[in-house]
């Protein structure tokens, strides 16, 4: 029994990944796709994966200790279920044959495998009282780690010592006083559900005030292309739209005339 699939499992479950990987196997999207992320939108990525009919793939409704700080970073997937007694002891002991369950509780297992631009996303099934995957500790952890966050489909707990924490911003359902409890780790970097989306190890995951969007690697320079690409459209007709050249029903539009393209096409070489 183990914790995490093999690498030969996570390669053919991700097998759609074009870019490196790590030892383990996730894929590894690079650095610089990754900061160029943090200027899109949830609705410029989902505009994409709805192209490619990925349409499972975000969700709503968060908290977040530092509201309006983007999160974005390679995902690794975390599952807990409620607590049963054989299956715990069962995962203890796989755990200890991996040399892992002397480094804390099964949500600690997680944090020690991160690492920088990481974000530990988890299913723990919405549960905030005794779901409190985090608190300022383990969140401390994860700042040194990662530099990003993480996504808990459940609680935190310790919130005034969380928002302390500068380089990080942490979405959940909500917040309690109580400590993890009565769950059991069902595996690491697995399939899971958040919501009504499906998260993959090694996604990217593009966090905002809108949401939560989990971008499968192998669409992540499309996304990142097509919005660097909208945004000087942008730039481009407002500019016009303030000079009065062109009227508002002009520009937004689907597709420009033809002598507004010829226009774009020259604004954008004297732009370079």
């Amino acid at each position: 029994m183990h914790i995490q699939p093999s690498r030969e499992d996570l390669i053919e479950l991700t097998k759609l990944n074009p870019f490196l990987r790590f030892d383990d196997g996730r894929p590894k999207v690079p650095d610089d796709l990754l900061d160029r992320m943090k200027l899109v939108t949830n609705e410029e990525a989902w505009a994409i994966l709805h192209k490619h009919e990925y349409l499972r793939q975000f969700e709503g409704g968060w908290r977040e200790t530092h509201p309006g700080r983007k999160l974005v970073g390679r995902v690794v997937t975390a599952q807990f279920l409620p607590h049963r007694p054989d299956y715990h002891d069962a995962i203890q002991q796989a755990g200890l044959a991996e040399g892992r369950s002397n480094i804390g509780g099964q949500n600690s297992w997680v944090i020690e495998m991160l690492g920088e631009n990481d974000v530990m996303v988890v299913d723990i099934f919405g549960k905030i009282k005794d779901g409190t995957v985090i608190g300022d500790n383990l969140g401390t952890a994860v700042q040194a780690r990662t530099n990003t966050g993480a996504v808990i489909d459940g609680g935190i707990r310790d919130i005034d010592g969380l928002i302390k924490l500068l380089n990080v911003n942490f979405f959940m359902r909500g917040m309690d006083p109580t400590p993890i409890a009565d769950v059991t780790l069902a595996g690491i970097n697995i399939p899971i559900r958040i919501g009504g989306a499906t998260a993959l190890p090694g996604d990217i995951v593009l966090g905002t005030p809108t949401g939560i969007t989990f971008i499968p690697p192998h669409l992540v320079r499309e996304v990142v292309e097509s919005s660097e690409e909208i945004r000087i459209r942008d730039e481009f007709g407002k500019q016009r739209l303030a000079e009065g050249k062109y009227t508002s029903g002009e520009i937004d539009v689907p597709e420009w005339r033809e002598d507004i393209n010829a226009d774009f096409k020259t604004w954008l070489k004297n732009r370079n």
